[in-house]
């Protein structure tokens, strides 16, 4: 219940709606993903270590696989909605102001990781047909 209260705090957020209008610029170009992307890699270095963030990585790095291949041209079967909702999230992330700033130890990714959670869980079925999609691509590489 506590998690679901925040999930909405955090998505109703002044905070959220910033990032959410940030990635409709950033989902023009290419080139914005990207650098967008070399940041989260940098604030993803920096996570702790543990269970919650060993899985949070994990999440973050899937989910950064997917938009690079679409920024990069290689994968379009994703909405652009979804595309903006995994950019809005991943603007968020990457910002150290928001509903609970990242200055506080700890307690400052908890909303980070509460939004990339919910997330993954509502685009499950498109990270499972990327994946597919991946595996099917990486195979081909290495026969062709």
């Amino acid at each position: 219940m506590a998690n679901r209260r925040l999930l909405t705090a955090i998505l109703s957020s002044i905070f959220f709606r910033r990032s959410t209008e940030k990635a409709s610029r950033y989902t023009r170009s290419g080139k914005s993903m990207l650098d967008l992307l070399q940041r989260v890699a940098e604030k993803t270095r920096v996570l702790g270590v543990g269970a919650s963030y060993s899985a949070a990585k994990d999440q973050i790095n899937i989910l950064v696989r997917m938009v690079r291949a679409y920024a990069k041209g290689e994968y379009r079967a994703i909405s652009g909605k979804t595309l903006i909702r995994m950019v809005a999230v991943l603007v968020y992330f990457v910002s150290p102001l928001d509903f609970i700033p990242d200055i506080l130890p700890v307690l400052g990714l908890t909303d980070d990781i509460a939004l990339l959670l919910w997330l993954v869980s509502s685009i499950s079925d498109d990270i499972d047909q990327f994946k597919q999609w991946e595996s099917n691509h990486s195979s081909s590489i290495k026969i062709g």
